[in-house]
Protein backbone atom coordinates (compact mmCIF):
# COMPACT_ATOMS: atom_id res chain seq x y z
CA UNK A 1 0.00 0.00 0.00
CA UNK A 2 1.42 3.89 -0.77
CA UNK A 3 0.57 6.72 -0.34
CA UNK A 4 1.17 9.38 -2.59
CA UNK A 5 3.82 7.10 -4.38
CA UNK A 6 5.71 5.93 -1.00
CA UNK A 7 5.36 2.94 0.94
CA UNK A 8 2.45 3.79 3.60
CA UNK A 9 5.03 1.47 6.07
CA UNK A 10 7.79 4.32 5.60
CA UNK A 11 9.79 4.41 8.98
CA UNK A 12 9.84 8.40 8.60
CA UNK A 13 7.15 9.37 6.45
CA UNK A 14 8.43 12.61 3.97
CA UNK A 15 6.34 15.62 5.89
CA UNK A 16 4.28 16.06 2.82
CA UNK A 17 2.83 12.61 2.76
CA UNK A 18 2.53 12.57 6.92
CA UNK A 19 0.60 16.02 6.97
CA UNK A 20 -1.52 15.12 3.51
CA UNK A 21 -4.70 15.77 5.09
CA UNK A 22 -4.07 19.15 6.44
CA UNK A 23 -1.79 20.05 3.35
CA UNK A 24 -4.93 19.14 1.53
CA UNK A 25 -7.17 21.02 3.79
CA UNK A 26 -5.22 24.15 3.58
CA UNK A 27 -5.32 23.98 -0.61
CA UNK A 28 -9.31 23.73 -0.03
CA UNK A 29 -9.61 26.88 2.02
CA UNK A 30 -7.19 28.88 0.86
CA UNK A 31 -8.69 31.78 -1.43
CA UNK A 32 -5.45 34.29 -1.07
CA UNK A 33 -3.17 34.83 -4.06
CA UNK A 34 -0.08 32.37 -4.36
CA UNK A 35 2.79 33.14 -6.30
CA UNK A 36 3.42 30.88 -9.55
CA UNK A 37 3.75 27.32 -8.59
CA UNK A 38 2.89 27.31 -5.07
CA UNK A 39 0.95 24.94 -3.88
CA UNK A 40 -0.30 27.01 -0.97
CA UNK A 41 -0.71 30.98 -0.63
CA UNK A 42 2.34 32.58 1.91
CA UNK A 43 -0.36 32.98 4.30
CA UNK A 44 -1.51 28.78 4.41
CA UNK A 45 2.11 27.80 4.41
CA UNK A 46 2.57 29.97 7.50
CA UNK A 47 -0.42 28.41 8.90
CA UNK A 48 0.73 25.20 8.03
CA UNK A 49 4.15 25.29 10.20
CA UNK A 50 2.66 27.53 13.32
CA UNK A 51 -0.78 25.57 13.80
CA UNK A 52 -4.08 27.38 13.43
CA UNK A 53 -8.11 26.73 12.43
CA UNK A 54 -9.80 26.97 9.00
CA UNK A 55 -11.97 29.81 8.00
CA UNK A 56 -15.30 27.97 8.51
CA UNK A 57 -14.03 24.77 10.15
CA UNK A 58 -12.23 21.74 9.28
CA UNK A 59 -9.67 20.17 10.81
CA UNK A 60 -7.16 21.62 13.12
CA UNK A 61 -3.90 22.40 11.60
CA UNK A 62 -1.01 21.13 14.35
CA UNK A 63 2.16 23.37 15.08
CA UNK A 64 5.26 21.91 13.54
CA UNK A 65 7.08 24.51 14.42
CA UNK A 66 6.90 26.19 18.19
CA UNK A 67 8.64 29.65 17.90
CA UNK A 68 7.99 33.25 16.94
CA UNK A 69 5.24 34.05 14.31
CA UNK A 70 7.60 36.41 12.71
CA UNK A 71 10.40 33.81 12.01
CA UNK A 72 8.21 31.88 10.12
CA UNK A 73 6.46 35.01 8.18
CA UNK A 74 10.12 36.60 6.99
CA UNK A 75 11.58 32.76 5.73
CA UNK A 76 8.02 32.22 4.27
CA UNK A 77 7.85 35.89 2.82
CA UNK A 78 11.95 35.41 1.87
CA UNK A 79 10.86 31.93 -0.51
CA UNK A 80 8.24 34.14 -2.58
CA UNK A 81 10.95 36.81 -4.11
CA UNK A 82 14.42 36.05 -5.84
CA UNK A 83 16.54 35.58 -2.64
CA UNK A 84 17.41 32.13 -1.33
CA UNK A 85 17.30 30.98 2.35
CA UNK A 86 19.26 30.11 5.05
CA UNK A 87 18.07 28.42 8.34
CA UNK A 88 20.72 29.06 10.99
CA UNK A 89 20.90 28.35 14.26
CA UNK A 90 22.80 25.75 16.92
CA UNK A 91 22.23 22.30 16.69
CA UNK A 92 18.73 21.20 17.77
CA UNK A 93 16.92 24.03 16.66
CA UNK A 94 14.81 22.52 14.30
CA UNK A 95 16.31 23.94 11.14
CA UNK A 96 15.64 20.36 8.98
CA UNK A 97 12.40 20.44 9.92
CA UNK A 98 11.69 23.56 8.91
CA UNK A 99 13.43 23.24 6.08
CA UNK A 100 11.17 20.11 4.97
CA UNK A 101 8.05 21.13 6.09
CA UNK A 102 8.41 24.43 4.20
CA UNK A 103 9.62 22.50 0.80
CA UNK A 104 6.33 20.28 1.56
CA UNK A 105 4.33 23.38 1.93
CA UNK A 106 5.33 25.62 -1.49
CA UNK A 107 6.50 22.77 -3.97
CA UNK A 108 4.44 19.45 -2.18
CA UNK A 109 7.67 17.90 -2.43
CA UNK A 110 10.31 17.92 0.02
CA UNK A 111 12.74 15.46 -1.40
CA UNK A 112 14.71 17.39 -3.60
CA UNK A 113 17.75 17.11 -0.82
CA UNK A 114 21.40 17.87 -1.14
CA UNK A 115 22.65 16.40 2.25
CA UNK A 116 26.51 18.47 2.86
CA UNK A 117 29.65 16.87 3.83
CA UNK A 118 33.23 17.71 3.78
CA UNK A 119 32.75 15.22 1.31
CA UNK A 120 30.15 16.42 -0.89
CA UNK A 121 31.12 16.86 -4.74
CA UNK A 122 30.62 19.69 -6.78
CA UNK A 123 28.37 17.16 -8.90
CA UNK A 124 26.14 16.81 -5.92
CA UNK A 125 25.12 20.81 -6.46
CA UNK A 126 24.93 20.58 -10.63
CA UNK A 127 24.53 17.55 -12.08
CA UNK A 128 26.69 14.37 -13.08
CA UNK A 129 27.04 11.74 -16.08
CA UNK A 130 25.52 8.78 -17.16
CA UNK A 131 29.50 7.30 -17.48
CA UNK A 132 28.25 4.73 -20.27
CA UNK A 133 26.08 6.68 -22.24
CA UNK A 134 29.05 9.46 -22.09
CA UNK A 135 31.75 6.80 -23.19
CA UNK A 136 29.74 5.62 -25.68
CA UNK A 137 28.68 8.49 -27.58
CA UNK A 138 30.03 11.65 -26.13
CA UNK A 139 28.75 14.46 -23.74
CA UNK A 140 24.48 14.90 -24.67
CA UNK A 141 21.49 15.46 -22.58
CA UNK A 142 20.83 11.99 -22.17
CA UNK A 143 23.73 11.25 -20.98
CA UNK A 144 23.17 13.91 -18.43
CA UNK A 145 21.98 13.07 -14.64
CA UNK A 146 20.32 16.44 -13.00
CA UNK A 147 20.79 16.72 -9.33
CA UNK A 148 18.42 17.95 -7.51
CA UNK A 149 19.72 21.53 -7.85
CA UNK A 150 18.87 21.22 -11.55
CA UNK A 151 15.49 19.14 -11.25
CA UNK A 152 14.19 21.86 -8.78
CA UNK A 153 14.84 24.82 -11.57
CA UNK A 154 13.22 22.87 -14.22
CA UNK A 155 10.33 22.27 -12.05
CA UNK A 156 9.90 25.66 -10.42
CA UNK A 157 10.46 23.83 -7.05
CA UNK A 158 12.18 23.98 -3.38
CA UNK A 159 15.36 22.66 -3.68
CA UNK A 160 16.69 21.77 0.21
CA UNK A 161 20.58 21.99 1.13
CA UNK A 162 21.66 20.69 4.35
CA UNK A 163 24.82 21.78 6.65
CA UNK A 164 25.85 24.20 3.76
CA UNK A 165 28.93 25.36 6.05
CA UNK A 166 30.46 22.08 6.19
CA UNK A 167 30.45 21.65 2.06
CA UNK A 168 34.20 22.24 0.89
CA UNK A 169 34.24 26.02 0.03
CA UNK A 170 35.23 25.80 -3.68
CA UNK A 171 32.04 23.71 -3.96
CA UNK A 172 29.52 26.27 -2.18
CA UNK A 173 30.38 28.77 -4.69
CA UNK A 174 28.82 26.36 -7.66
CA UNK A 175 25.57 27.84 -5.96
CA UNK A 176 26.34 31.76 -6.78
CA UNK A 177 25.65 31.37 -10.62
CA UNK A 178 22.31 29.76 -9.50
CA UNK A 179 21.07 32.00 -7.22
CA UNK A 180 22.68 34.82 -8.73
CA UNK A 181 21.47 34.42 -12.77
CA UNK A 182 19.05 31.62 -11.67
CA UNK A 183 20.95 29.78 -14.38
CA UNK A 184 23.06 26.66 -14.68
CA UNK A 185 25.62 26.52 -17.24
CA UNK A 186 26.13 23.21 -19.05
CA UNK A 187 29.52 23.69 -20.68
CA UNK A 188 30.06 20.41 -21.71
CA UNK A 189 26.71 20.63 -23.84
CA UNK A 190 27.47 24.20 -24.88
CA UNK A 191 23.71 24.66 -22.99
CA UNK A 192 22.40 26.02 -19.69
CA UNK A 193 19.08 25.57 -17.60
CA UNK A 194 16.71 28.41 -16.35
CA UNK A 195 15.12 28.52 -13.52
CA UNK A 196 11.42 28.72 -14.16
CA UNK A 197 9.17 30.89 -11.97
CA UNK A 198 8.70 28.77 -8.62
CA UNK A 199 12.12 27.81 -8.09
CA UNK A 200 14.28 28.66 -5.33
CA UNK A 201 17.04 27.21 -2.38
CA UNK A 202 16.53 26.73 1.23
CA UNK A 203 20.11 26.00 2.98
CA UNK A 204 20.89 25.10 7.02
CA UNK A 205 23.72 25.82 9.20
CA UNK A 206 24.33 25.49 12.48
CA UNK A 207 26.58 28.25 14.45
CA UNK A 208 29.20 25.71 15.66
CA UNK A 209 30.28 24.92 12.55
CA UNK A 210 31.43 29.05 11.69
CA UNK A 211 34.97 29.03 10.57
CA UNK A 212 34.71 25.24 9.61
CA UNK A 213 33.91 26.18 5.97
CA UNK A 214 32.64 29.80 5.97
CA UNK A 215 30.24 30.81 3.56
CA UNK A 216 32.37 33.31 1.04
CA UNK A 217 31.12 37.26 0.99
CA UNK A 218 29.64 36.64 -2.73
CA UNK A 219 27.58 33.58 -1.86
CA UNK A 220 26.52 34.64 1.80
CA UNK A 221 25.02 37.83 -0.36
CA UNK A 222 22.29 36.13 -1.76
CA UNK A 223 20.49 34.87 1.14
CA UNK A 224 18.79 36.06 3.52
CA UNK A 225 19.37 34.88 6.74
CA UNK A 226 16.99 33.64 9.55
CA UNK A 227 18.64 32.80 13.40
CA UNK A 228 15.83 29.63 14.53
CA UNK A 229 16.62 30.05 18.19
CA UNK A 230 16.25 27.64 21.10
CA UNK A 231 12.66 27.81 22.99
CA UNK A 232 12.49 30.71 24.97
CA UNK A 233 10.74 29.14 27.70
CA UNK A 234 10.73 25.46 29.59
CA UNK A 235 7.24 25.24 29.31
CA UNK A 236 7.73 26.24 25.59
CA UNK A 237 10.26 23.08 25.14
CA UNK A 238 8.27 20.76 27.06
CA UNK A 239 5.72 21.13 25.02
CA UNK A 240 7.86 20.57 22.06
CA UNK A 241 9.07 17.51 23.45
CA UNK A 242 6.49 15.90 24.30
CA UNK A 243 4.78 16.76 20.72
CA UNK A 244 7.57 15.04 18.83
CA UNK A 245 8.10 12.55 20.98
CA UNK A 246 4.41 11.42 20.85
CA UNK A 247 4.76 11.36 17.23
CA UNK A 248 7.73 9.39 16.77
CA UNK A 249 6.08 6.97 19.64
CA UNK A 250 2.99 6.53 16.79
CA UNK A 251 4.97 5.89 14.09
CA UNK A 252 7.51 3.41 15.79
CA UNK A 253 4.80 1.43 17.62
CA UNK A 254 5.14 2.48 20.91
CA UNK A 255 2.49 2.35 23.32
CA UNK A 256 1.43 5.64 25.32
CA UNK A 257 3.43 5.85 28.46
CA UNK A 258 1.17 7.98 30.85
CA UNK A 259 2.39 10.89 32.83
CA UNK A 260 5.57 10.92 30.75
CA UNK A 261 5.29 14.91 30.93
CA UNK A 262 6.88 14.91 34.36
CA UNK A 263 9.89 12.96 33.00
CA UNK A 264 10.16 15.27 30.37
CA UNK A 265 9.98 18.32 32.41
CA UNK A 266 12.88 16.60 34.00
CA UNK A 267 14.81 15.69 31.27
CA UNK A 268 14.67 19.64 29.82
CA UNK A 269 15.20 21.22 32.93
CA UNK A 270 18.53 19.90 32.87
CA UNK A 271 19.52 20.09 29.57
CA UNK A 272 18.78 24.19 29.78
CA UNK A 273 20.08 24.43 33.18
CA UNK A 274 23.30 22.79 31.91
CA UNK A 275 23.33 24.38 28.89
CA UNK A 276 22.82 28.15 29.80
CA UNK A 277 25.13 27.72 33.02
CA UNK A 278 22.54 28.33 35.61
CA UNK A 279 19.72 26.90 37.72
CA UNK A 280 16.39 27.81 36.74
CA UNK A 281 15.86 29.97 39.88
CA UNK A 282 19.27 31.99 39.11
CA UNK A 283 20.55 31.64 42.18
CA UNK A 284 23.86 28.58 41.48
CA UNK A 285 26.04 28.63 38.70
CA UNK A 286 27.40 26.12 37.04
CA UNK A 287 29.88 24.75 34.78
CA UNK A 288 28.58 23.26 30.90
CA UNK A 289 29.80 20.06 29.27
CA UNK A 290 31.04 20.13 25.62
CA UNK A 291 27.77 18.91 23.97
CA UNK A 292 25.28 21.37 22.44
CA UNK A 293 22.24 19.64 25.07
CA UNK A 294 19.85 20.58 22.08
CA UNK A 295 15.95 20.44 22.38
CA UNK A 296 16.48 17.67 19.37
CA UNK A 297 18.71 15.40 21.74
CA UNK A 298 16.25 15.61 24.57
CA UNK A 299 13.54 13.91 22.18
CA UNK A 300 16.13 11.51 21.82
CA UNK A 301 16.60 10.60 25.13
CA UNK A 302 12.69 10.76 26.00
CA UNK A 303 12.09 8.68 23.24
CA UNK A 304 14.87 5.88 24.46
CA UNK A 305 12.85 6.18 27.35
CA UNK A 306 9.70 5.59 25.91
CA UNK A 307 10.76 2.62 24.63
CA UNK A 308 12.54 0.94 27.67
CA UNK A 309 9.47 1.68 29.67
CA UNK A 310 7.17 -0.17 27.25
CA UNK A 311 9.18 -3.01 26.73
CA UNK A 312 11.09 -3.41 29.47
CA UNK A 313 9.72 -1.75 32.34
CA UNK A 314 5.86 -1.55 33.84
CA UNK A 315 4.61 1.29 31.24
CA UNK A 316 5.70 4.36 32.79
CA UNK A 317 8.14 6.41 32.42
CA UNK A 318 10.18 6.57 34.97
CA UNK A 319 13.85 8.34 35.85
CA UNK A 320 15.56 4.96 35.32
CA UNK A 321 14.45 4.91 31.86
CA UNK A 322 15.79 8.28 31.43
CA UNK A 323 18.80 8.47 33.21
CA UNK A 324 21.36 6.16 30.68
CA UNK A 325 20.11 8.87 27.77
CA UNK A 326 20.75 11.36 29.97
CA UNK A 327 24.30 10.23 30.74
CA UNK A 328 25.39 9.52 27.19
CA UNK A 329 23.71 13.20 25.64
CA UNK A 330 25.87 15.22 28.46
CA UNK A 331 29.13 13.03 28.75
CA UNK A 332 30.27 13.55 25.41
CA UNK A 333 34.16 14.48 26.22
CA UNK A 334 34.92 11.75 29.61
CA UNK A 335 37.53 13.61 30.49
CA UNK A 336 35.88 16.76 31.05
CA UNK A 337 32.15 15.77 31.54
CA UNK A 338 32.05 13.40 33.45
CA UNK A 339 33.20 15.79 35.90
CA UNK A 340 30.55 18.54 35.18
CA UNK A 341 27.84 16.11 35.45
CA UNK A 342 29.02 14.59 38.54
CA UNK A 343 29.27 18.00 40.16
CA UNK A 344 25.83 19.12 39.01
CA UNK A 345 24.55 15.99 40.33
CA UNK A 346 25.55 16.40 43.79
CA UNK A 347 25.49 20.46 44.31
CA UNK A 348 21.91 20.64 42.13
CA UNK A 349 20.03 17.53 41.79
CA UNK A 350 20.75 15.83 44.98
CA UNK A 351 19.34 19.05 46.78
CA UNK A 352 16.47 19.37 44.68
CA UNK A 353 12.98 18.40 46.31
CA UNK A 354 10.97 15.40 44.65
CA UNK A 355 14.46 14.62 42.30
CA UNK A 356 15.56 11.96 44.94
CA UNK A 357 14.85 9.19 42.29
CA UNK A 358 16.47 10.62 39.57
CA UNK A 359 19.51 11.54 41.46
CA UNK A 360 19.40 7.69 42.28
CA UNK A 361 18.65 6.63 38.62
CA UNK A 362 21.48 9.06 37.33
CA UNK A 363 24.11 7.97 39.90
CA UNK A 364 23.62 4.20 39.04
CA UNK A 365 23.94 5.08 35.22
CA UNK A 366 27.22 6.68 35.95
CA UNK A 367 28.55 3.76 38.21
Amino acid sequence: MTVSGIDAQALRPHAEDAFAAELEALAAADDRPRPERWRLSPWAVATYLLGGTLPGGGPVITPKYVGPRRIVEVAVATLATDRALLLLGVPGTAKTWVAEHLAAAVSGDSTLLVQGTAGTPEEALRYGWDYARLLAHGPSRAALVPGPVMRAMERGAIVRVEELTRVPADVQDTLITVLSEKTLPVPELGEEVQAVRGFNLIATANDRDRGVNELSSALRRRFNTVVLPLPATAEAEVAIVARRVEQLGRSLDLPAVPDGVDEIRRVVTVFRELRDGVTADGRTRIKSPSGTLSTAEAISVVTGGLALAAHFGDGVLRADDVAAGILGAVVRDPATDRLVWQEYLETVVRERDGWKDFYRACREAAA
